[in-house]
């Protein structure tokens, strides 16, 4: 596997207030979401003129696993939700560029509504970052931050 498609993420609480300026709308359901593979179809934008996406991702290894992404029509998306597992994932999503990386910041809704995570992609586990003020503690290891366990076990119901 190439590296350009492992992806190696960190995620965490937010405590504090991030800016939240620009935020892209996406909605997210899961065809497929076992311990060994995932597969997410996900709707970023208004649904009528937004981009559409599948993703593939493979066992997770720590904090890296394999991911493929595919840009689809938004159409056949919009059909495939119907498909999906669980219940459809909403939220909003910041980018915030700090130091050499992006943190992107979900502000999620419906059933996950009050849960606000930090994701950050590293190009190496080791790699060190800068944290902002408003990160809170860590929970990459804990799978039920997962997206895939979200829409099975909202956040409301813990």
């Amino acid at each position: 596997i190439m590296n350009e498609m492992i992806e190696i993420e960190r995620k965490f609480l937010v405590i504090g207030n991030p800016p939240h300026v620009h935020g892209v709308k996406m909605v997210q359901g899961y065809l497929c979401k076992d311990p060994e593979r995932t597969v997410r179809i996900r709707i970023e934008g208004e649904v009528e003129q937004g981009r559409a996406v599948l993703t593939v991702k493979g066992k997770p290894e720590g904090i890296a696993r394999p991911e493929y992404e595919y840009d689809i029509p938004v159409a056949d998306a919009r059909e495939l939700m119907g498909l999906c597992v669980g219940s459809i994932v909403e939220k909003t999503r910041y980018c915030h560029h700090i130091g050499a990386h992006v943190w992107e910041v979900d502000v999620f809704e419906g059933g996950n509504h009050g849960l606000i995570v930090a994701e950050i992609e590293l190009s190496d586990p080791s790699e060190s970052f800068e944290k902002p003020d408003w990160i809170g503690g860590e929970v990459s290891s804990d799978p039920r931050y997962a997206n895939s366990s979200l829409s099975r076990k909202p956040y409301s119901q813990w």
